[in-house]
């Protein structure tokens, strides 16, 4: 749910449900590394309300865009990481068998 002014469009607060730290501070990161963010920061109004509150004041950019853009590049992250575990799983479960079968390369 996007709180924010219809005049405005470059700052507003996004409130998250079901979310916690995790997501925020991932987002928050990403949204930092944007140069059209002015300012970014998140609350979570209460430690029992599984709620997340993020702010975005952009330098002009729709706000919700911003977000968005940001949201993308975390996912993008998100798969690198993954697939850089993966190939590095695939690398030492290969040279494990080749320990495991005595076989030198």
């Amino acid at each position: 749910m996007e709180h924010g002014s219809f005049q405005d469009q470059s700052a507003s607060t996004f409130s998250l449900t079901d979310e916690d730290h995790t997501l925020a501070n991932s987002i928050r990161f990403t949204l930092n590394q944007d140069p059209r963010v002015t300012f970014c920061g998140y609350s979570i109004p209460h430690p029992s309300d599984a709620r997340v509150n993020i702010r975005v004041q952009t330098t002009g950019d729709p706000a919700s865009e911003v977000l968005k853009d940001s949201c993308q590049d975390l996912m993008l992250m998100c798969q690198h990481v993954r697939s850089s575990f993966d190939k590095a799983v695939a690398d030492f479960m290969n040279e494990q068998g080749l320990k495991a079968m005595k076989i030198e390369q």
